[in-house]
């Protein structure tokens, strides 16, 4: 889809890399600045998962040289994607001044928590406390439990990295319209925010409450995960009242008075616990049995491991090893187009072709 596309990537932890293998997995050209010399952070693999279908080149941005070469291949680049704190590439030397004159078409995205521009701009901060402050993890967990949310899902890659890539398309698109490049200030804070807005429209008609439980996807019986048997768990979220009678059908309870008032709220704290102990009876192998094909809207929870067999990513194939790593497939999918992947490259595995390929532009 972006064949012809380059993007010059600034290494980096989180969103920006993941922002970047978003666009190499959508057939840009993404070239990651390695430092030079240096090793992989702590904890990450030598072939980060993260780079794959991009190519290396190392470069000690504090090195004269260096630094020449890296604004040469920025020259050649439709979009650069740097996620460090705000200053810092202009003290290197590569901040958008710098890079929209020497390349006035240029998509500059910057990644941040903060934003460029705020009151905690220059403070650190992670995936839980942007969401934290934002309000996007306010009701992320049941009345009485300290909220919690997948970790880096909602921030990093919901608020931050999807947020870089569709303003980098964005100015992408302006740029080959205008010939004018753009800075795309993403910042997690402001990504997790603007996610809400779903939710933001149920409190328009008093289906979302500032009392966490007593909204409209957050409290109900109907709308909660439950342990089973086996010590695995279901998720139930039957929104809609026909949906939510086949639930009940399902589970013989069609005929009780209680669980007829689907929306009454004073009611939702008992019947949750009596949905407890009706999951908690049986193993999560027979609930998944009794409700699949079905429109109640009960699915199984499972891990990365149980979702790769079965049957959904048996068809789908969203769960693969790839290059030795167990990983998710490129996602969306495109008619017309079969995606392959890429290997991920060592650190600065393609300096040598990179610098030739610019030498030859020289």
């Amino acid at each position: 889809m972006l064949n012809g596309i380059r993007v010059v990537e600034l290494e980096g932890l989180g969103p920006g890399p993941f922002g970047a293998m978003f666009l190499a997995d959508l057939g840009a050209d993404v070239i990651t600045i390695h430092r030079k010399g240096g090793a992989a952070t702590p904890g990450m693999p030598e072939r980060s998962l993260l780079d794959r279908g991009k190519r290396s080149i190392a470069l000690d941005l504090k090195n004269a040289n260096d630094l020449e070469t890296a604004l040469r291949l920025i020259d050649t680049a439709d979009a650069l994607i740097e996620g460090f704190r705000p200053g810092v590439m202009e003290k290197l030397g590569l901040g958008p001044d710098v890079c929209l004159t020497r390349n006035p078409k240029l998509v500059y995205g910057r990644m941040t928590g903060w934003g460029q521009d705020s009151p905690l701009a220059d403070t650190a901060g992670h995936d839980l406390n942007y969401i934290a402050l934002s309000g996007a993890l306010w009701y992320a967990s049941h009345p009485g439990h300290a909220p919690q949310t997948p970790p880096t899902l909602v921030g990093d890659i919901g608020g931050g990295a999807m947020y870089l890539v569709a303003g980098v398309l964005a100015g992408l698109i302006n740029a080959q319209r205008t010939g004018t490049g753009t800075v795309v200030d993403a910042a997690i804070y402001d990504g997790s925010a603007h996610m809400m807005n779903l939710l933001m429209t149920m409190r328009q008609t008093g289906n979302l409450s500032e009392t966490r439980g007593q909204s409209l996807l957050d409290g109900p019986h109907w709308c909660s995960t439950y342990a089973c048997a086996c010590g695995g768990y279901i998720s139930v979220q039957c929104l809609e009242p026909k949906f939510y009678m086949q639930f009940l059908n399902l589970l013989g309870l069609t005929n009780d008075t209680e669980f007829q008032r689907q929306y009454d709220r004073d009611l939702w704290p008992s019947l949750s616990r009596r949905l407890t102990d009706i999951f908690a009876s049986q193993p999560r192998d027979h609930w998944e049995a009794l409700f699949r094909g079905t429109d109640a809207c009960v699915a199984p929870v499972l891990s990365p491991d149980e979702a790769r067999s079965h049957p959904m990513n048996l068809r789908r194939n969203s769960w693969q090893d790839i290059d030795g790593a167990f990983q998710a497939a490129a996602a969306p999918r495109f008619s017309g187009h079969d995606w392959t992947p890429k290997p991920s490259p060592m650190r600065g595995e393609h300096t040598k072709e990179i610098l030739a390929e610019l030498d030859s532009l020289s």
